[in-house]
């Protein structure tokens, strides 16, 4: 190898080091931006110049370094470990808020429960039993069975506008999630573009990753890595996004809790499918929109529908009960006027019976209390409606049933939360061990590169002044 072959060295040894320098300083630039991967610089040792012929050259030093391209310090399946957990964590945080919203209605216990109103009305019935045909005690039932009636109308209401939110919210989802898709697609097409040209795509691969992730904690689904640099992302078993094309989804199903009454079309339920396949349901494994569709399932008669509905349910359960066990008594007593098979409660038909709950008498003069021709101050029947709340099948224990129920299911859900959290919080932070920028190893790869910058800068020195003792001083001597 000739002199100037040692000063090609010495500066691919400069180039490779301020390569090193800035791959350094971008991490160190970085270390504060979410979702960036940490880089490193590839290299490998040029070897000596294979010479051919009859006479040997003797042995040869290598040619220096080559820098072969800028590594991205990612793991692919640690990657798929926190799309899936994000997947999980979507689907359960966000029906663990939802069923605390349907806990919250409840509002038990509670001045407003409806467990206290119940006292209420029963206590009513015990003070007019004592007073039949009183204004004053006809005027507290009447209030205290209005009171209670409402409270049923507006919990099954409150839950009726969680149900119309959390769909609308679920419309808006799917259009974000439709957005991710189009962004990854670009994406693809971008960072083909440039891994086939030469350049690097590693900031742009993190930008993409974090989009892809995006998709997982809203719909789950899986990756697969493409040889051009390109993504697929699958949701329920199907490409949402083939290399630089995606598909849009599109949710359908009812639009309101009630879609399936008497008076109004029946409706398929909610549920996700392709905008160019409609009919045909997009099965889900995680993510925020599983967590609506599941929510806004219709009830079910063996309970298992979505809990939004059958909480619904469970209210026009216990109006009915209510209306039924009140009725039934209250029509074999007879009103101090004489009047018989009087109803206390009615709803109206096509309705949903918590909604439409009301008292039926408007005056003393409606109200049953005592028992056909046993006069007008007899107080039997007032009294046997009194204790219509005691006992295991009372409208009072079917509401303590509910009550639990959904407190149940409500804790089940913020355990399962607290559980997919910490499941994303370790997979996060198993990825972040390896793929996160340390500011001390920084440092020290920063100073490696500098002295190996300042000893190829020496070794050029070397070589310039070798060369020049031989072009300029050599044959000099003697003169």
């Amino acid at each position: 190898m000739s002199t100037f072959g040692g000063l090609n060295t010495a500066y691919l040894g400069l180039t490779a080091a301020q390569q090193g320098i800035n791959v350094a300083g971008q991490n160190i630039a970085n270390a504060g931006t979410d979702g960036y991967t940490r880089q490193r610089i590839e290299q490998s040792a040029l070897s000596a110049p294979v010479r051919t012929g009859l006479v040997a050259a003797g042995v040869q030093a290598g040619q220096g370094v080559s820098v072969d391209g800028i590594a991205r310090l990612g793991n692919s399946f640690l990657d798929a470990g926190v799309r899936s957990s994000a997947a999980q964590a979507g689907y359960a945080g966000y029906r663990s808020t939802e069923l605390q919203g349907i806990e919250g209605t409840l509002q038990e216990p509670g001045s407003a429960g409806i467990s206290t109103a119940l006292q209420n009305f029963w206590s009513s019935w015990q003070g007019i039993s004592n007073n039949p045909g009183e204004a004053a005690p006809a005027g507290v039932l009447l209030q205290a069975g209005t009171t209670l009636a409402n409270t049923v109308s507006t919990g099954y209401k409150a839950l009726d506008a969680q149900w119309t939110r959390v769909r609308g919210e679920a419309q808006s989802t799917v259009a974000t999630l439709n957005d991710a898709a189009a962004r990854v697609a670009n994406f693809n097409a971008t960072i083909r573009s440039v891994t086939a040209s030469g350049g690097s795509a590693n900031e742009l691969i993190d930008a993409r990753n974090q989009v892809v992730e995006t998709i997982s904690s809203l719909a789950g689904g899986a990756v697969r890595d493409n040889a051009d640099g390109t993504v697929d992302v699958f949701v329920g078993g199907n490409a949402i996004v083939s290399g630089t094309s995606h598909r849009d989804l599109a949710l359908a199903g009812q639009t309101t809790m009630s879609a399936a009454s008497a008076t109004v079309p029946l409706e398929g339920p909610v549920q996700l499918e392709w905008a160019d396949r409609p009919g045909v349901a997009v099965p889900l494994d995680g993510g925020k929109l599983a967590g609506a569709v599941s929510l806004l399932a219709p009830a079910a008669a063996e309970g298992t529908g979505g809990a939004i509905a059958e909480a619904a349910a469970s209210y026009n359960a216990f109006a009915t009960k209510l209306m039924n066990d009140v009725n039934a008594v209250h029509r074999t007593g007879q009103s101090t006027t004489g009047a018989t098979n009087l109803d206390f409660f009615t709803t109206s038909p096509g309705t949903p019976p918590a909604l439409s709950l009301s008292v039926v008498p408007t005056s003393a003069a409606g109200i049953a209390t005592g028992a056909p021709g046993s006069g007008a101050l007899d107080g039997k029947i007032a009294d046997s409606l009194s204790q219509i709340g005691v006992g295991p099948g009372s409208p009072d224990a079917l509401w303590s049933g509910i009550v639990t129920g959904i407190g149940t299911t409500s804790r089940s859900a913020q355990q399962h939360q607290q559980l997919a959290d910490a499941a994303n919080t370790a997979a996060v932070g198993q990825r972040s061990s390896g793929a996160s920028v340390s500011l001390d190893e920084e440092n020290i790869s920063l100073l490696t590169n500098q002295h190996a910058y300042q000893a190829a800068a020496r070794a050029m020195t070397a070589v310039d002044e070798t060369l020049d003792v031989l072009i300029n001083h050599t044959g000099l001597v003697g003169r």
